[in-house]
């Protein structure tokens, strides 16, 4: 895909925002976020109990943005071919034939991820990663602009499979939606009263527009102490004593190119300290797993992350 050049990128992103609102109630953080890792190239994990919304933000993101989307609803019996596609034999043509499965899309809702196997979970992890997948040995790219946002139930719900730390890690972001307030759950009632607003939502950005919006953050400058702030923070939950499993360098790239998006939503052209503290829990939660004994003695991932953000020195300028 040819990369335009927008001019006013700020607008783009307001207009982005302001679509998704017509929809969703009171969302406004998760909504930056969600934006946010679509800007940085990443994929959302959504988490929470069901009918808050998770869906309904996912469907509203993708009817905002003038691409393909594709829902994949996971289920115990969903196989990996379900996912990627499969090739089947032409009896015409006397040759095996690529069938494109649902992952070749621009927007793809992964529903309810945790409700099948493992072994079709993983069957998002090169495609998450390299924006390709590979079947009977010959790899197929991916579309471009390509965003993974995927919901789950929390674990304690029956009929789940826990994520893989693997698979989790290809998230950039986990986001929570949470309960309404009682004045926002009373404009969800009003607003849905008569009909669904996302039936009348239209585009406002293009695949080829959000694809521009995606190198131009990639261009926001980061200084050598906001570098050196970020990796301080990932170091600091590897070593840190109740930890089993610290946050990877994998992690830390996701805050690198979060904090850029942020600062390019902001509107700004340089990353800030704040930008990063803001986004540390929503990009370390997910990537650290405490030690057995830490967690029966009450510790809990909040708790530590807000730890480690007061106990790292902040860079000034």
């Amino acid at each position: 895909m040819n990369v335009i050049k927008l001019d006013h990128p700020h607008q783009a992103i307001e207009k982005l925002i302001g679509n998704m609102e017509k929809v969703l109630v009171g969302k406004k953080q998760t909504i930056d976020l969600s934006i946010v890792a679509l800007l940085a190239r990443g994929h959302v994990l959504l988490e929470d109990v069901p009918g808050v919304g998770k869906t309904l933000l996912v469907r509203s993101l993708a009817r905002s943005i003038g691409g393909s989307f594709k829902r994949l609803q996971f289920t115990p019996d969903l196989l990996p071919t379900d996912v990627t596609g499969v090739s089947i034999f032409n009896q015409k043509t006397m040759e095996f034939e690529f069938r494109p499965g649902p992952i070749f899309a621009n927007v793809i809702l992964a529903d309810e991820i945790n409700r099948t196997s493992p072994k079709t979970q993983s069957a998002l992890l090169e495609a998450m990663e390299e924006h390709s997948v590979t079947v009977d040995g010959v790899t197929y790219r991916l579309n471009e602009p390509f965003f993974v946002m995927a919901t789950q139930n929390p674990l304690e719900y029956e009929g789940t499979f826990p994520l893989p730390e693997a698979q989790l890690d290809r998230f950039l972001l986990q986001l929570h939606l949470g309960y309404p307030t009682l004045e926002e759950e009373m404009k969800i009632l009003t607003r849905f009263t008569s009909d669904n607003p996302l039936d009348k939502l239209e585009p406002v950005i293009t695949a080829e527009e959000l694809y521009a919006l995606q190198h131009q953050v990639a261009a926001v400058k980061v200084s050598e102490s906001i570098k050196e702030y970020i990796v301080r923070l990932c170091q600091k939950t590897r070593e840190h004593l109740n930890v089993y499993l610290g946050v990877s360098p994998r992690g830390a790239l996701a805050l690198y190119r979060a904090a850029q998006a942020l600062a390019f939503v902001r509107g700004r052209d340089f990353v800030i300290p704040d930008d990063v503290k803001e986004l540390v829990p929503v990009t370390f939660q997910h990537r650290i797993i405490l030690k057995p004994e830490a967690r029966l003695e009450g510790a809990t991932i909040e708790r530590l992350v807000a730890g480690v953000l007061a106990e790292t020195r902040v860079p000034i300028g």
